[in-house]
């Protein structure tokens, strides 16, 4: 009998007005036309998985949108691009319950040619038997955000990585909700014909099946796709959009398929993405408080910023942390913030100073622990979730600074020189209001609250190494940490 997909209990063999308008900015680029001549009431194969083929010769890697400079040879890593194809199949939900416990069926079939994005150690000395393969963002434009903000740790670690463009925007082009710095995107097909006018997808109705069918490819590659590593366990990953998306994956699709030996969703919101590739004002895309089934035989982690709790309405979506669920929700935190955007934050037009916490170094974190699970069976730290000071709209209970009461607590929250939010500042756009806000304390408040500023290192170190000792900082991070706290200036 096949070990995919079952539970040691020590190791893992395969396993919500401004509301609607974040939301729907976040989501609704999940359209995706219905195909001329899919078939319909398909016999589905739930195994099947993707053939992988190498792309032609000509052009080069057309890399995912990034503020973040590249660092594989750094960290003996090597790029590769291949392109993935097989035939999808589309679902409809026959029961859509609020617990996560989808039914579906089968609806049609469509073929596709779609393409990843490898990058792996190449040195298979260097890598740890993991897998993680990123479902890319199209919001504004393809982009990886969690290859962003997971490293340098995944490659220090010694993963493999896999970017899927998963829909269709990113391959047969369209407009970002969020925009684009052209307004528009081409798609991979009209970016380099040469190399990739052979690509077609079937539209985002059939982009849970075939990121399925990536997954369960990786586990056995066949060629050259992961050159000679052996894969043990490959774990699927998503950011924001892409979250949402995984979020239905997990009830829906995992399910049936086994495809992934543990899921990791970072800012999700209240529901998941539509089965049908619409979008979600057509609210076919489930309950508004839709959580994760409980009866999975996989691990799931759920990463959650001030922002996805409120303005994305995660809020009314909270479930208990479980056997197999784990959710933290971190202090000080947006949906994106100034690591993610580095520059463009001004050239997005924001006149603000963004969201500048940790959600870098304790996503890092996060994704450590997630991996241990899955690997040797040891749950991650269960912290608690946000103080809220209402639920009809839900509201965060804030502390005398404005900071967020409960959560993961780092120094950037319990010694503080900010106020780190995940809110929308005054004025700002549907999109800057993502990017949530910092506000420096003055001179005054921090000699009031420090006195001098080795009392506030003193404090900061203290706090950070509470934060390490609880999993929530990687002590790899601590020097880069105190660093950045020994640049905060004080009064003389």
């Amino acid at each position: 009998m096949s070990e995919r997909g079952r539970w040691s209990g020590t190791y893992m063999t395969r396993p919500r007005a401004a509301l609607a308008l974040a939301m729907a900015v976040v989501v609704a680029l999940l359209a995706g036309p219905t195909v001329a001549g899919a078939s319909s009431a398909p016999q589905v194969n739930y195994q099947a998985e993707a053939s992988f083929s190498n792309p032609p010769a000509a052009g080069t890697i057309s890399e995912p949108l990034t503020a973040q400079p590249s660092q594989l040879g750094q960290y003996g890593y090597v790029e590769q691009e291949f392109f993935a194809s097989g035939t999808a199949t589309a679902f409809t939900a026959t029961s859509m319950p609020s617990d996560g416990q989808w039914s579906i069926e089968p609806k049609s079939s469509a073929s596709y040619r779609t393409r990843i994005i490898v990058r792996r150690p190449k040195d298979a000395a260097h890598f740890n038997g993991t897998v993680v393969v990123e479902w890319m963002n199209e919001s504004a434009g393809e982009s990886a955000p969690d290859w962003d903000y997971l490293n340098p740790m995944l490659m220090r670690d010694g993963y493999a990585y896999v970017a899927v463009s998963a829909q269709a925007l990113g391959v047969d082009g369209g407009k970002p909700i969020l925009g684009s710095p052209g307004g528009s995107s081409g798609g991979l097909v009209a970016a380099d014909p040469a190399r990739y006018g052979s690509l077609h997808h079937p539209g985002d109705q059939y982009a849970l099946d075939m990121f399925a069918q990536i997954g369960r490819a990786l586990h056995t590659p066949k060629g050259s796709v992961l050159g000679d590593l052996h894969p043990q366990r490959v774990l699927a990953l998503g950011e924001s959009q892409s979250a949402f998306y995984l979020t239905t994956f997990a009830d829906a699709i995992q399910p049936k398929t086994d495809a992934f030996d543990a899921i990791f969703i970072h800012s999700r919101g209240g529901t998941g993405a539509s089965l049908a590739g619409t979008s979600i004002t057509s609210h076919s895309q489930g309950p508004s408080d839709l959580r994760i089934r409980t009866d999975l035989h996989v691990p799931v982690f759920m990463f959650e910023t001030q922002t996805d709790l409120i303005t994305l309405g995660y809020a009314p979506a909270q479930q208990p942390n479980t056997s197999r669920i784990r959710t933290w929700e971190v202090a000080g935190t947006s949906h994106a913030d100034a690591f993610e955007l580095g520059a463009a934050a001004s050239l997005l037009g924001c006149t603000t100073p963004v969201n500048s916490g940790p959600q870098h170094t304790v996503v890092q974190a996060a994704f450590t622990a997630f991996a241990k699970w899955v690997v040797h069976g040891t749950p991650p730290p269960s912290p608690p979730p946000f103080r809220l000071a209402g639920t009809d709209p839900a509201r965060l209970a804030l502390d005398a600074h404005g900071n967020v009461i409960g959560g993961v607590r780092t120094p950037a929250v319990d010694v503080p020189v900010s106020t780190l939010s995940g809110a929308p500042p005054a004025g700002a756009s549907d999109l800057c209001g993502l990017f949530g806000s910092t506000t420096a304390f003055s001179p005054a408040t921090l000699a009031g609250l420090y006195h001098t500023k080795a009392n506030y290192l003193a404090l900061y170190q203290a706090s950070l190494d509470k934060a390490i000792a609880g999993g929530y900082i990687l002590s790899a991070d601590r020097s880069a940490l105190m660093a950045q706290a020994d640049q905060v200036q004080f009064p003389a």
